[in-house]
């Protein structure tokens, strides 16, 4: 494949149980990739069978990075990782090599992907609008919103939003909608998305959930719960975690907490699937290919070759 100024970044997007991981190894196995990981859940060391982590001997000797670099006690942020992942893509460009991302978190690949800014935060200034919150009420300040910034109180729907707007209008002065994303990417990138069959892939996911059961998922949620998991910001309320301490608290039954970690998924992908396809910039491509992996992979690379050779931004 021909090399231009700059190659552009592949990202592999789409619904939790589609197949991105093997898809983005292929595809990093034909261009000379190194995959950067966008699942914000698999950030977390010792979280492997529930965010089905790829163990090192199935990564196809691609190197993977930004797998487990947090521990329980600390939360994810998408500020963060855009900092952290924007830095790995350009060693990896520098190396000559190609940038491919992988993962179903939605804000995690746009904050990498395209033109984000994000207004950071101060824990004082929080503590002080939730006071005020608690004195005041929703409504009082919710008018205080709209006061300043109208158009960023018109979209409030919960008490935290309503926090977060009136703690970055006064840190930045600026409305909290001046922070929205644009979709406009930062360099060149193709997107390839994997769809599904509703159906089909409701029952893909039931069947990655009792093959995670198997594969000793209880054991991993018990390991953890020594580590801290019930305290954890974000690790703790990962798909399935919660369900699994309640069967190793004694309140639930590993059938219950199976069903319910099935419909919670179901509900999860519906989210993704609409994030992504709200994207127009997404090349989207049957991932249950009848002719099987090897189409699939071909396919993809006919949209990474079409960008390549003259694609656009």
């Amino acid at each position: 494949m021909t090399r231009g100024t700059q190659r552009p970044v592949v990202a592999v997007v789409g619904p939790t149980g589609t197949g991105k991981s093997d898809l983005g190894i292929a595809i990093a196995q034909r261009v000379g990739g190194e995959i950067v990981n966008a699942d914000a859940l698999q950030f977390y060391r010792g979280m492997d069978i529930g965010t089905a982590k790829l163990p090192p001997e199935e990564r196809g000797g691609v190197p993977h990075h930004l797998l487990d670099i947090l521990d329980l006690h600390e939360e994810a942020s998408v500020a963060a990782f855009q900092t952290r992942a924007r830095t790995v893509i350009a060693e990896i460009e520098e190396r000559g090599n190609v940038p491919v991302l992988v993962g179903g978190s939605g804000l995690y690949v746009r904050a990498v992907l395209d033109h984000i800014e994000f207004p950071g935060t101060d824990p004082q200034l929080r503590a002080r609008v939730e006071a005020e919150l608690r004195e005041h009420g929703h409504a009082r300040m919710l008018q205080r919103l709209a006061d300043v910034d109208p158009e960023s109180a018109a979209t409030v729907k919960d008490d935290r939003r309503l926090v977060r707007a009136i703690e970055v209008h006064r840190l930045t002065g600026r409305p909290f909608t001046s922070f929205m994303p644009e979709r406009r990417y930062v360099r060149p990138t193709v997107q390839i998305g994997l769809a599904m069959e509703r159906d089909v892939l409701n029952e893909r996911v039931a069947r990655r959930v009792d093959t995670m059961l198997e594969r000793g998922w209880l054991d991993e949620v018990r390991a953890l719960a020594a580590r801290g998991l019930r305290e954890s910001p974000t690790a703790g309320k990962a798909l399935g975690y919660p369900q699994l301490l309640a069967v190793l608290d004694g309140t639930s039954t590993l059938e219950r907490a199976r069903d319910e970690t099935v419909t919670a998924t179901r509900r999860f992908v519906k989210r993704q699937r609409t994030w992504f396809r709200a994207d127009p910039r997404v090349h989207w491509l049957r991932a249950d290919d009848p002719a099987g992996p090897s189409a699939l992979t071909e396919r993809a690379m006919d949209v990474v070759r079409a960008q390549y050779d003259g694609g656009d931004d």
